[in-house]
């Protein structure tokens, strides 16, 4: 039987197979001749209320917390909607093994469940995102990813987060019809899907080396001539010591590009963390970053709030942040978990005589604007697991943005939903 008729009688099959028997994982058909597919996938939706107060208005860049929405006066808002991570549809393709080697195909689509950002209920066409498109070839010799995937810069920042699975950071109205932020910008950076060539070592005792060669992308808003690729590594360690699972990693990053005046600018940046799991029930980890021409919400989106990876002398800032996390299993249904983390950027010279101009409230979008210092944010939640495919989550999250000139803004969130896997 050829692949491509297996692969339309697989689909069929599995369609019914997941309306019959949800509880399983995953769903997998396979044929004579060593090909099989499978499918997995999440369903999530959660209700928020924000309640948001103003912020500092003229002569301040924009803020996540209200951006899309008033910037000078309160908001109380409530939404329904997908949390951090889209609901997701993924189909994996299997080929034979061949000469010791497996090779495979992902795809995953990422659909938003709620109606689009302007609130028009008629509007129900969703945010359809191809996030995942890759193949793999993986044996002795390690592994090649090719295709569009997670980056490695700051990806496993992101995976150990905890509001991966639920809301954390609702932003403002600018954002409905899209996801939260989890601890976007407030603890790690968002490190995007890309499309890459990516070589992972085979596991050495616990430990393998990630190198990928990706799409460059604009470190500014006037960068104009990106003629480097950009370059990400992750060395990953993983290992049970009696009860106890760890995991501890390292990701860099390096882009160089040319502004529109023909400067030279790059991004640079390292990312770390580490997490152990015990067999009593708790979680524990903590992960950060350094780096310079990053940004604050988006890594090498740094245009994305008016220009945060560079000044408006053209000089890149440098920007930080960290994540700590603890987790609790009070029964096999029922965890418990708290975090706290900052996005932070620092004032340069430039900077420091912005924050002066300020106060004579010039509108220019760069000079004279005072820049977003730290962005924080805690999350305290209790999740409850109905069975191994169902869960529920309740969350309250209470975020602070505070601008170079002292300036801050406060919103109390809270989020109930539910996350569907199979």
């Amino acid at each position: 039987m050829k692949s491509s008729t297996l692969l339309t009688l697989g689909l069929l099959a599995a369609s019914s197979m997941i309306a019959s028997t949800p509880a399983n994982a995953a769903v997998v058909v396979g044929g004579p001749n060593g090909w099989e597919f499978s499918t997995d996938g999440i369903v999530d939706l959660f209700s928020y209320y924000t309640s948001t107060g103003k912020g500092p208005g003229a002569g301040h860049s924009l803020s996540l917390l209200s951006i899309g929405g008033n910037e000078s006066e309160s908001d109380q808002r409530f939404g329904t909607g997908i949390g951090l991570l889209p609901s997701v549809v993924a189909f994996n393709v299997k080929a034979p093994t061949t000469n010791g080697v497996d090779s495979s195909v992902r795809v995953g689509i990422y659909p938003a469940l709620q109606n689009s950002a302007n609130g028009n209920r008629f509007n129900t066409n969703p945010n359809i995102d191809f996030r995942e498109f890759f193949y793999t070839a993986k044996g002795s010799a390690g592994e090649l990813l090719v295709g569009r995937a997670l980056n490695l810069y700051q990806g496993k920042n992101i995976l150990n987060d905890m509001t991966l699975l639920s809301a954390g950071v609702v932003p403002g109205a600018a954002f409905q019809g899209n996801t939260t932020l989890g601890h976007i910008g407030y603890g790690y950076l968002y490190t995007n899907f890309g499309p890459q060539f990516r070589y992972t070592t085979p596991d050495m005792g616990g430990t393998k080396v990630a190198v990928s060669i990706g799409e460059p992308y604009k470190v500014s808003g006037d960068t104009t001539k990106r003629s480097s690729p950009r370059l990400e590594t992750e060395v990953s360690y993983a290992n049970k010591f009696g009860d106890t699972a760890v995991q501890v990693w390292l990701s860099g990053l390096y882009q160089s590009g040319e502004r529109s005046n023909g400067d030279k600018i790059k991004s640079t940046g390292a990312a770390y963390g580490a997490s152990a799991t015990m067999k009593n029930g708790l979680g524990l980890m903590g992960s950060g970053y350094y780096g310079k021409g990053l940004g604050m919400v988006s890594v090498q989106d740094g245009d994305f709030l008016g220009s945060t990876s560079i000044d408006g002398a053209g000089k890149e800032r440098t920007h930080w942040g960290f994540l700590a996390q603890a987790t609790y299993a009070l029964t096999p249904a029922v965890t418990v978990g708290v975090n706290y983390g900052q996005s932070r950027q620092n004032e340069s010279d430039y900077d420091k005589i912005a924050v002066d101009l300020a106060s004579t409230g010039p509108t220019d979008t760069i000079n004279g604007i005072s820049q977003i210092k730290t962005q924080g944010a805690a999350t305290v939640s209790v999740t409850y697991a109905f069975n191994n495919f169902t869960k529920f989550t309740a969350e309250y999250t209470n975020a602070k943005n505070t601008w170079m000139d002292g300036a801050t803004q406060k919103s109390n969130q809270f989020a109930l939903g539910s996350t569907f896997f199979w």
